[in-house]
């Protein structure tokens, strides 16, 4: 259902999502949080800064023939100039959601930007400097990070207002997000002290393993959100083969099962990550609005 834009004067929401381990569905994360946004009237802009560009092929697109986020951190190209978007009639994509894709090139970027910027150059300007400019036309920027300290993922930390952790029921879940989390108030400390934890999103998940509640149970337990919340949010998304069956087609479930359960969660999620938003970036408006609607 689309509702009414969260502000009339438009700033976009930056919103890092990752971890420091991969395979974790960071990704497949950021796409159908965007997609499901898309939904709602939102217009999101994903930035794929993972050298693995597979943000970029979940959308059944090439990255190596297309400029991409490269350009942007060189400073080479524009945020507009860059951006995929569903006028792009050779592309499918969801309603509302643009592209600025990645490839492998991404991967020579930490030698580059020396030469391009200085070897004084601020990891974080290289990233907000390009979005500024662009950051009045969309509700939310969404950064597909690398799991790992590359510039680019640097950039992410430092130029974001808010961090959504991404994990998967598996053996080294919780080092990741410990990693991740260590990164985040190394980045609060430093360079940008208005980084807020946003939430934990726990996907992939079958309730019936031990490994699955055991996260579940650490997460709610251990992350909190600035107002002393847990961070873990109530929706979860559960493992479906539905997922991959998307990926596959280039596309999300929204386009290619846009009925199945997944699809709905990917939904709830999307309005979770929006209440959260208002109630930490307003607390006492978001208080009377809970007195108001009892």
């Amino acid at each position: 259902m689309q509702t009414e834009s969260p502000a009339a004067q438009r700033r976009a929401q930056i919103i890092a999502v990752g971890n420091q381990k991969g395979g974790v569905g960071k990704t497949t994360n950021t796409v159908h949080i965007a997609a499901a946004l898309g939904e709602r009237g939102r217009k999101c802009l994903i930035i794929d800064l993972d050298p693995n560009d597979t943000a970029t092929r979940h959308f059944g697109i090439e990255g190596e023939a297309f400029l991409g986020s490269y350009e942007l951190l060189t400073g080479d190209e524009t945020a507009e100039s860059l951006a995929m978007t569903e006028a792009d009639a050779e592309f499918d994509f969801p309603k509302g959601v643009h592209l600025i894709p990645s490839r492998r090139k991404l991967e020579t970027i930490d030698d580059v930007l020396p030469e391009k910027h200085g070897k004084f150059y601020s990891p974080r300007d290289i990233l907000m400097e390009p979005l500024n400019s662009v950051i009045n036309r969309y509700d939310y920027i969404l950064l597909d990070t690398a799991p790992n300290s590359n510039v680019p993922t640097k950039a992410a930390y430092l130029a974001s207002d808010w961090f959504i952790l991404t994990a998967m029921p598996e053996p080294f879940a919780v080092t990741g997000l410990t990693d991740a989390l260590r990164d985040i108030q190394d980045a609060q400390r430093k360079l940008n002290p208005s980084l807020r934890l946003l939430g934990v999103i726990i996907a992939g998940v079958d309730k019936r393993t031990n490994l699955s509640n055991s996260l579940t149970e650490y997460v709610q337990t251990a992350f909190a959100t600035p107002d002393g919340e847990s961070a873990k949010f109530r929706t979860i998304i559960s493992r479906s083969t539905v997922i991959p069956s998307a990926q596959k087609a280039g596309k999300t479930v929204f386009q290619t099962h846009s009925d199945h359960a997944v699809a709905d969660q990917y939904r709830s999620l999307a309005a979770e990550i929006e209440e959260r938003i208002t109630r930490l970036s307003n607390p006492v408006a978001a208080t009377m609005n809970e007195v108001a609607n009892g």
